[in-house]
């Protein structure tokens, strides 16, 4: 059942709903305009903030219905982080889209609260709280990953989950490698109030 539930959910991350959305919306491939990121910060760009919401809740949804499942099973907690791992990686490498994807943030976000609803709060909480104080939502979902390894050890007490989600938490820094180089030059985008 293992390997059904780990190919289901990379599956599932696999479908791009940036790329969906937009084409129900009757917006441009967000592959194609903005940063070229199928995400749902890109999809605000080019369709506002419905587009983005309906992304960000689509998004977040692929990694939270596989774990969600896995929890319901009964699975240990390393397994159901394995899934929550392989959701994630559907997200950037989605097989229906040439194995190129998001960021993955959203995902991480709905598998977290699936893994550990509190967990989840508290990588949203920073989130918003990095993103009130300084403005820019790379550094604060990087920084909100940063702390995400932590919150979750202290809260689950397994340490083989938490490798797994600190495993995530290193993916979604290479993901951001670009946002990093325009952080540290300076030419990161703002929050638009």
């Amino acid at each position: 059942m293992l390997p059904l539930l780990i190919i289901s959910a990379y599956l599932i991350g696999s479908i791009s709903m940036a790329i969906i959305i937009c084409k129900i919306l009757d917006l441009p491939d967000p592959r194609t305009q903005g940063s070229n990121n199928p995400g749902a910060t890109n999809v605000l760009r080019i369709g506002g903030k419905k587009a983005a919401a309906a992304t960000l809740l689509a998004d977040g949804l692929k990694g939270f219905i596989p774990v969600a499942i896995g929890q319901y099973l009964g699975l240990d907690i390393q397994t159901v982080s394995l899934i929550a791992l392989s959701a994630f990686l559907g997200h950037v490498y989605p097989v229906f889209f040439s194995f190129k994807g998001g960021k993955g943030v959203a995902t991480f976000i709905g598998a977290l609260l699936a893994l550990n609803y509190f967990v989840g709060l508290a990588f949203i909480a920073t989130w918003l709280f990095v993103a009130k104080v300084l403005k820019i939502s790379s550094l604060s979902a990087l920084i909100a990953t940063l702390l995400t390894p932590l919150y979750f050890y202290l809260m689950m007490k397994n340490i083989e989950a938490t490798y797994i989600v600190g495993l995530i938490c290193f993916w979604i820094f290479y993901t951001h490698k670009s946002n990093i180089k325009r952080l540290l030059s300076g030419e990161e985008d703002s929050i638009k109030s």
